[in-house]
């Protein structure tokens, strides 16, 4: 008997066994992944039955980053235009105060005139995307952003511009995250239809509500020495009877991330428009 030939046989024979059964529990384990829950609706049968609506949801497969940012602090020499008058305000020179000697006429109080204005006219005007504007009130929000993506409510990295009833804007206040950068830890984003379960789930979504908007951006989860640690953010709008609400879920984690009390200083603040 040729021994080499009959072991090589004998190899071949449990590779070939082997694989077989590899195939044969893959197949049991995928059927067993497929088989329902009695009961068990998926979110797309339960948000149908509450009349709960979306549109086409935005691509997820991408990693993110964690970023941090170091607060900025203006000085005087950083405002040089005849026609502006700053007032560094604070003793931590984080907040500054322009007033336009001679008001500058926006085209419109549109969006795209607004915009236009603040990449004209103010320091840094391009790394800031408008969020808000309130005609009644003549004003306008923006968030600073790193790319395309906000930074939510962060009280460190707004502006806000003002004008008058002949759409001249007369002030704005602006505060500024710098030395923007990277951690080095990516992050898998939690899908759009997985966000929007969660919301569900803690009764966020009422019946006969529609989510108008899902997009990236970032908040401030905490503070490191003297930088802060901005988080991926997915932040939801839901429309319900006219009126539209904010939600802000972890991009990474899928916690919801409450910012309200940020939310409402930027809301309620006076501007004291003459």
């Amino acid at each position: 008997m040729d021994w080499n030939r009959t072991k090589s046989i004998f190899i071949f024979v449990f590779l070939i066994l082997n694989i077989f059964l590899y195939y044969f529990y893959l197949n049991r384990y995928n059927e067993a992944q497929s088989v329902e829950i009695p009961g068990e609706k998926t979110i797309e049968a339960r948000l149908k039955e509450d009349n709960i609506t979306y549109g086409s949801l935005p691509n997820s497969n991408e990693f993110v980053v964690y970023i941090t940012g170091k607060v900025h602090k203006f000085t005087p020499t950083e405002f040089t235009k005849s026609n502006q008058q700053a007032n560094i305000i604070g003793e931590d020179d984080t907040l500054v105060h322009v007033d336009f000697l001679n008001p500058v006429k926006l085209r419109n109080d549109d969006e795209t005139s607004i915009t236009e204005f603040v990449r004209a006219n103010v320091k840094d005007g391009d790394s800031y995307a408008l969020w808000k504007v309130d005609r009644e009130q003549r004003t306008a929000i923006f968030f600073q952003k790193k790319g395309n993506r906000m930074f939510y409510y962060n009280e460190s990295a707004l502006l806000k511009v003002q004008w008058n009833m002949d759409n001249e804007v007369t002030m704005y206040e602006q505060t500024m995250l710098d030395n923007i950068e990277e951690m080095e830890k990516q992050e898998t984003v939690i899908p759009p239809l997985q966000i929007i379960q969660t919301l569900y789930n803690k009764s966020l979504l009422k019946p006969d509500s529609h989510i108008t908007q899902m997009k990236l951006g970032y908040s401030t989860m905490g503070y490191l020495t003297q930088k802060q640690v901005l988080v991926p953010t997915w932040e939801v709008q839901v429309k319900l009877d006219g009126e539209t609400e904010e939600y802000f879920v972890n991009a990474s984690e899928g916690n919801v991330i409450e910012i309200q009390e940020n939310k409402q200083e930027g809301e309620e603040e006076d501007w004291g428009v003459e």
